[in-house]
Formats: C-alpha cells, sequence, structure tokens
C-alpha cells in the first residue's frame, strides 16, 4: 500500500501552523501586553524574553505556507484570493514588528516612544487579522471548482470580527504566561493578575463559537453532535473545562511554568476542535485535501525537500530555547 501524499502533506501543514499559533502566539502577545506595561525597564525585559526567537518563530509560518502551495497549489491560490485582505494586513503588521523590534533598542529615549507605538500596533493588525483570516475561513469560501468565485469582503462577518477579538485574548493569554515563567519581581506579579482576566475571556470567546459554529453551520452541527460522534468528540470540550480550572489553580497558587504548558493545551484543545469541525476539507465547506491535490509527483518531490529541512528547524528551535532558557533579568541584552 503507498503513502497518502495529501493526507501526509496536510499533516506537515496542520503542524506547522499549529508551532507557529504557539511560538508566534506569545511574541506577538507580548506586544499586545504593551498596552498594560508603561516601565521603559519593564518593557525592555519583556522584549528580551523573546530577542533571542522571535524571528525563528515565523519560520513556521514560512512553512505552512509554502506546504499548501507545494502540496494543494488550487487552495493556496483560492484561499489567499477570498482571505486576501486580512492576510495583507497580517503581513503589513508583522513588518511593523519586526522593524520596531530592531530599531526601538536602537533609538534615542526621546524617539523609543515611536517605536513602541509601531510595536504594539503592529501585534494588533497581526494578531487581528489572523483571528478575522481564520472566522472568514471557517464560515466557508465560495468555490466552483476551480476558481473563487465570491466577493472581496465576504470574509467580513460579524462571526470573522468575533473570531479576531478571541485570537488578541488567546495570544494575550500565552504572552502574560510566557512572561511569568521567564521574569521575576514586579512585572511578574503584574502578570499574574492580569493573567486571570485573560483566561476568563478566552474562555468565554470558546464557548461562544462552540456555540456559534454549529448553529450557523449545519455541517459542524452534524458533525459534531451526531453519534456515535459525539461520544469521540465529548473529552475536547471536558478537557478544555479542565484546563481551565487547572490554569486558575496554577496562576492562584503562583506556579512558575505550569499556567504557560497549560495555555499551550487550551491552544491545542481549540486547534483540535477546529481541526473535528473542518476535516477532510481544506476550502471550506466542501472541497477535500484529495480533491485539490497537486499531482502525486509534484507532492513527493516537495516531500524529500521538506522531510530534510523540517528536522533541521525543529533542532536549530530546540537548541535556540535550550540556550536561552532561565529567567530574564534586568539589564540583560539580547537584542
Amino acid at each position: 500500500m503507498g503513502i497518502d501524499l495529501s493526507l501526509t502533506w496536510a499533516i506537515i501543514i496542520m503542524f506547522g501552523v499549529m508551532m507557529y499559533v504557539v511560538m508566534d502566539g506569545f511574541d506577538l502577545g507580548i506586544g499586545l501586553l504593551f498596552l498594560r506595561v508603561h516601565d521603559e525597564q519593564e518593557r525592555d525585559i519583556m522584549m528580551n524574553t523573546v530577542a533571542p526567537v522571535w524571528d525563528g518563530n515565523e519560520t513556521w509560518l514560512v512553512l505552512g505556507g509554502a506546504g499548501l502551495f507545494a502540496a494543494f497549489p488550487l487552495a493556496y491560490a483560492v484561499v489567499l484570493e477570498a482571505l486576501a485582505i486580512p492576510l495583507i494586513v497580517m503581513l503589513l503588521g508583522l513588518i511593523f514588528r519586526g522593524v520596531a523590534f530592531e530599531f526601538r533598542f536602537k533609538a534615542s529615549p526621546q524617539r523609543r516612544h515611536v517605536w513602541d507605538k509601531a510595536f504594539i500596533g503592529g501585534s494588533l493588525m497581526a494578531t487581528a487579522a489572523q483571528g478575522v483570516a481564520l472566522g472568514g475561513y471557517i464560515q466557508g469560501i465560495a468555490f466552483d471548482g476551480a476558481h473563487f468565485s465570491g466577493g472581496s469582503l465576504d470574509w467580513l462577518t460579524p462571526f470573522s470580527l468575533f473570531c479576531g477579538i478571541g485570537l488578541l485574548f488567546a495570544y494575550a493569554l500565552l504572552g502574560s504566561t510566557w512572561l511569568i515563567m521567564k521574569t521575576d519581581g514586579a512585572l511578574q506579579q503584574r502578570m499574574y493578575r492580569i493573567t486571570k482576566p485573560l483566561m476568563l475571556g478566552l474562555l468565554v470567546m470558546i464557548a461562544f463559537v462552540s456555540v456559534w459554529t454549529p448553529l450557523a453551520y449545519p455541517n459542524i452541527a452534524e458533525r459534531w453532535f451526531s453519534l456515535p460522534n459525539l461520544l469521540w468528540f465529548l473529552p475536547v470540550p471536558l478537557l478544555v473545562a479542565l484546563t481551565g480550572w487547572w490554569l486558575w489553580r496554577a496562576i492562584t497558587f503562583q506556579d512558575n511554568a505550569l499556567p504557560f504548558v497549560l495555555v499551550l493545551a487550551l491552544v491545542f484543545l481549540g486547534y483540535s476542535g477546529l481541526g473535528i469541525s473542518l476535516w477532510p476539507t481544506i476550502i471550506p465547506p466542501d472541497a477535500s485535501i484529495w480533491q485539490v491535490a497537486a499531482p502525486a509527483q509534484s507532492q513527493g518531490f516537495a516531500l524529500v525537500g521538506t522531510l530534510f529541512i523540517l528536522p533541521i528547524i525543529l533542532v536549530y528551535t530546540a537548541w535556540s530555547y535550550y540556550v536561552f532558557r532561565g529567567k530574564v533579568k534586568p539589564g540583560d541584552a539580547y537584542h
């Protein structure tokens, strides 16, 4: 029996996107948290917690996009055309963040506030645009079998905007728990205080989306609530509730690393719920990964290179986090 190349590529792309959400999520969250932290020394510490790794984190976005182009070029063309505006806004936000990150430390004290604002604005733009694009993707894309057949603003709905707000909570929560793990003193205590409201906000958003999607999209309702699917998928919402309770206790007792691990678990459970709702479609609501796949020869050729480079990415990512492990102190300079 041969290898299902489309399935293999779908797993690689899902893994890449998940890694991006987790790893770039917390440094985007740090940009969002600048809104609540105004002390310059604390802002320096916040940025230094991600300075050695932030650009490498975005490798996973490139991997996910390149994988989609290589293995499912029709899906790549349709999705990018349908979501062109939020994706362009996302890229502009990431550019603002990257430029602000590099120039903030080089700016004079009188000019540093300009780059702080660019860092905050870029983080807001990138995060909200990703959430809106996700909402537009979930609600479905007009597809006639060969081309995108909808309008340029089809993505702009109350549901997609709600998803954009939800992702702001998710990334800010990743950022606050990352800072709990990486800092000490007043900044860490501030993050403990911020984390509980962020967690409650995220859980409310998850609950609303979990109710909204099956009510609005019958195919998702059938996937979740038909038997025996209901019994198979019931552990997901139960684990979300359990993880939320455990996270509350971890914050109450001021654990150091556990809050970040539990938020990663929440993000993974949310990602799993998304996968359950949409699988195996790649252009919702109907086009599956097998319908829009590239020729097997193209998929196989690209897979060889990907299987070579993927372990290298994993090793240098793990190594960079290992080298820069531990707390970041005032005066540390990784920029």
